[in-house]
C-alpha cells in the first residue's frame, strides 16, 4: 500500500505543492486530474524517486522511502515522453530490466500494446504514438509492485486509446497491481481508475 503524508514540493522560490495527502491500496487504481501547472507529474516523479520532495513522507507498506534510490522501489514509471534507448530495439527496450528466462513476455506485451512484430524495430523508425506503447510494455514488463502512469495514452488515435485504457485496466486488476493514472480526460480517468481525484483534494 501506498501512502502520501504532507508532501511539499517547492519550486523556483514558491511552494508548488503543499499537504498532499493520498493513499493506494492494494491493486487500486487511482485517477489523479488537476489543471495544468498544477503539480500532477512532480508528484509522480516524487513518488517514483526521480524528484525529492521539500517535505513529508512517501510510505510503502508502512516504510518510508524518500531515501531509497529510484531503481530500488520497484515502482513502474511511463512519462508523457517516452525515454526509449535509441540504441537498442524496439524488443530491447521492452526487455530492459527481463531475465533472460522471461524474455518469451516480449512479444506478449508488445501484442498487448499493439506492436506485434515490432521487436527488431529501431526505435528512431517509429510514430510517437508507438514509442508511447513501447515506454508501457517496457514498464510492465519489469513486473512493478505501483505503476505510474503520466498520461501516456495522450498520443495515441481514440479507437487504440480507448481498447489500451480498458486492456490495461485488465491487466493491472489481474496482476493485482496498484497505480495511479494522470490524466486531463475525464472519460479516460472514469474508464481506467476504481477512483478518481483531483489534486486539490489532496492538501490537507
Amino acid at each position: 500500500m501506498l501512502e502520501l503524508r504532507d508532501i511539499r514540493v517547492d519550486y523556483e522560490g514558491r511552494t508548488l505543492l503543499r499537504g498532499v495527502n493520498l493513499s493506494v491500496a492494494d491493486s487500486e487504481i487511482v485517477a489523479l486530474l488537476g489543471p495544468s501547472g498544477s503539480g500532477k507529474s512532480t508528484l509522480l516523479r516524487c513518488i517514483a524517486g526521480v524528484q525529492p520532495p521539500d517535505g513529508g513522507a512517501i510510505l510503502w507498506d508502512g516504510v518510508d522511502v524518500v531515501v531509497v534510490p529510484a531503481h530500488r522501489r520497484g515502482f513502474g514509471l511511463v512519462f508523457q515522453d517516452p525515454l526509449l534507448f535509441p540504441h537498442r530495439s524496439v524488443g530491447a527496450n521492452v526487455a530492459f530490466g527481463m531475465s533472460p528466462r522471461d524474455a518469451r513476455r516480449v512479444a506478449e506485451l508488445l501484442d498487448l500494446v499493439g506492436l506485434r512484430g515490432f521487436e527488431d524495430r529501431d526505435p528512431a523508425t517509429i510514430s510517437g504514438g508507438e514509442a508511447q506503447r513501447v515506454a508501457l510494455a517496457r514498464a510492465l514488463a519489469a513486473d512493478p509492485r505501483l505503476l505510474l502512469l503520466d498520461e501516456p495514452f495522450g498520443a495515441l488515435d481514440a479507437d487504440l486509446r480507448e481498447r489500451l485504457v480498458h486492456e490495461v485496466r485488465t491487466l493491472l486488476k489481474s496482476a493485482g497491481v496498484p497505480a495511479i493514472h494522470v490524466t486531463h480526460d475525464r472519460a479516460e480517468a472514469a474508464a481506467i481508475a476504481d477512483r478518481v481525484v483531483t489534486l486539490p483534494d489532496l492538501v490537507a
